[in-house]
């Protein structure tokens, strides 16, 4: 069965189930596959068909999701845009892809409007496919869904996701979850990435269960309807784990209801898993990219509280292999970039077929791992991130979490710069907590008899803010290049 079919099931089967609740209104699976209906009806209308690239600017709403369904019946292609980024950037998304029809909420109308005006100039919007067919003559492995990469080592690139895959990954979400028709999702992350889509949203859906959508993320929100509407699985990243555990309501609201919580986006500092832990909640991380699907590596909810930290082991119908850079396999316990081979992962780039990041059906992450003798992967890093100083290898993730177990760090980031004795030399980028007086003394006193003293950052920076995504990665490209600018970094700068 495709996701469609699936979703026309529950709507037959169980009609009157909430299927969404957004905004104060409860949409049944009915409701929601009514709504779909009508989509398909407008896009036909409009001329869109198999292939064309449908974009939604805008904050989560059930509107996406329901034009996500309504163009898996006919073969058009959804395009999430980052509603963060600038004009010039989402044009430039637009342009690319071809989009040939654009839908904004309310919020967005204006610049929906601007953007519009763009595609219409340039010819795109009557770049519009024949007669659009409505199920089931579209194949299951048309692509369904581009997502635009974050752009933080180049030009954003175009992961392709047929309906087959958002299958395969909703069955290793379920499989990750052990979701049923009984769970309710709390979804606060960005409908436009796949972490805020694939990872629990679409999986819930596919398997009847309710999802509370949040137009955006906000802590206090996020844990009033913890206590009120009693979600039983929801999903955070560190910045915004950070968010919810520093907010006041934390202490006293009720999360026992949650039975887990799911973590990702990039490695997770071991003190904001400990914290929801201490209140019985596992956390479960899982890794991924939006070429993965995102589901490749995850912690099932029974290993949670036996290995805080790790990624994982690898998914259902997903096999990895941890390689060196001239692509042999590493000795277990050593570091080794990831490569996922999996029917979750992306069909390719967008107009890129010859990329090298595909190579004999292996997708290359770019990121560095190690496997333990029991099948567990402990993420350290991207490889453009390691710091090869003096000829050793430092992981900045080694430094980064225990540097964040300090209640006088609020954000840190760990970065290589050149030097002309060591080649390259770790600096750390620290924020510090409301009302610390942290010096770089203190920093470096932190990591003292807990990791080797060449891994220790021979500068530490003080600032007062990371650059991030939008999903909150810090940006470590653009956080180099703003110390480069610095005349003459001195050593432990204020």
């Amino acid at each position: 069965m495709t996701l469609v079919d699936i979703i026309r099931q529950h709507a037959e089967s169980t009609p009157h189930k909430t299927a969404l609740h957004f905004a104060g209104e409860d949409i049944s699976y009915r409701q929601f596959w009514q709504r779909i209906e009508i989509a398909t009806d407008s896009l036909t209308t409009q001329g869109i068909g198999r292939g064309d690239r449908v974009a939604w600017l805008g904050l989560n709403d059930p509107a996406q999701l329901v034009l996500l369904f309504a163009l898996m019946r006919i073969g058009g292609i959804l395009l999430p845009l980052n509603y963060r980024l600038s004009r010039t950037e989402q044009w430039a998304i637009l342009k690319r892809a071809q989009a040939c029809l654009l839908v904004s909420d309310t919020v967005h109308h204006t610049v929906a409007e601007e953007l519009t005006a763009l595609m219409h100039a340039d010819g795109q919007d009557e770049q519009k496919a024949g007669e659009a067919n409505v199920e089931p003559t579209v194949p299951n492995t048309d692509d369904v869904l581009l997502v635009y990469t974050s752009g933080t080592t180049g030009l954003p690139k175009g992961a392709m996701h047929t309906q087959a895959g958002l299958a395969a990954n909703c069955l290793a979400s379920q499989h990750a979850h052990g979701f049923s028709a009984d769970d309710h999702v709390l979804t606060a992350l960005p409908l436009f990435h796949v972490g805020g889509l694939c990872i629990q949203t679409l999986p819930a859906l596919a398997c009847g269960a309710t999802v509370t959508l949040h137009a955006r993320f906000e802590p206090g929100e996020w844990l009033r309807d913890v206590a009120a509407r009693r979600p039983t699985v929801s999903l955070l990243v560190p910045a915004t784990l950070h968010a919810v555990i520093g907010h006041p309501e934390f202490a006293t609201t009720d999360v026992s209801h949650l039975r887990l919580l799911n973590a990702g986006s990039s490695t997770i500092p071991l003190s904001l898993i400990e914290a929801f832990h201490a209140r019985s909640v596992p956390v479960c991380q899982v890794y991924g990219s939006t070429e993965t699907g995102p589901e490749s590596i995850y912690l099932l909810p029974q290993d949670a509280m036996r290995y805080p930290g790790s990624a994982g082991q690898a998914g259902l119908n997903v096999e990895v292999r941890l390689v060196d850079a001239a692509g042999t396999e590493v000795a277990p316990g050593a570091v080794g970039e990831i490569l996922v081979r999996a029917p979750n992962v992306m069909r390719g780039y967008w107009r890129d077929a010859q990329n090298p990041a595909f190579q004999n059906g292996w997708f290359h992450t770019g990121d560095l791992a190690r496997c333990d003798a029991n099948g567990f992967y402990w993420i350290v890093g991207r490889s453009k991130d390691m710091i090869i100083s003096g000829g050793e290898n430092i992981y900045p993730a080694e430094m980064e979490n225990i540097l964040a177990c300090s209640p006088d760090i609020a954000e840190v980031a760990v970065v290589g710069m050149p030097d002309e004795r060591w080649g390259e030399v770790a600096v750390a980028a620290i924020v510090r907590a409301d009302g610390s007086r942290l010096d770089a003394d203190g920093v470096l006193a932190l990591l003292n008899g807990k990791l080797a003293r060449f891994k220790h950052p021979k500068r530490v920076v003080f600032v007062d803010a990371l650059p991030k995504t939008a999903l909150g990665k810090v940006q470590k490209s653009v956080l180099s290049a703003d110390l480069s600018r610095i005349a003459t970094l001195a050593p432990n700068a204020p």
